[in-house]
């Protein structure tokens, strides 16, 4: 059974799985083991932290990784 985070919403967490798995199977590589579907991996990488949300920062402008802003929503998933 795969459990959500402390501090991660039912509704974050299922955001970011979703974001996550669409990563997935756009060719990302999976940052844990195992033989499962897009949406498991991204359910467990979830669930292990090491997926996280990137937010915009009103400050600061639009949400960047690295420097480099994302203007891909479905990019909005970072992982460590």
């Amino acid at each position: 059974m795969i459990h959500r985070p402390p501090g991660v919403g039912a509704f974050q967490f299922v955001v970011l799985a979703t974001l996550r798995a669409a990563q997935l199977t756009r060719g990302c590589r999976p940052k844990v083991d195992g033989l499962h579907k897009a949406t498991v991996i991204a359910q467990l990488e979830v669930s292990a932290g090491i997926v996280t949300p990137v937010t915009p920062d009103a400050i600061n402008g639009p949400a960047t990784i690295g420097g480099t802003p994302i203007e891909d929503p479905t990019a909005m998933v970072h992982t460590t």
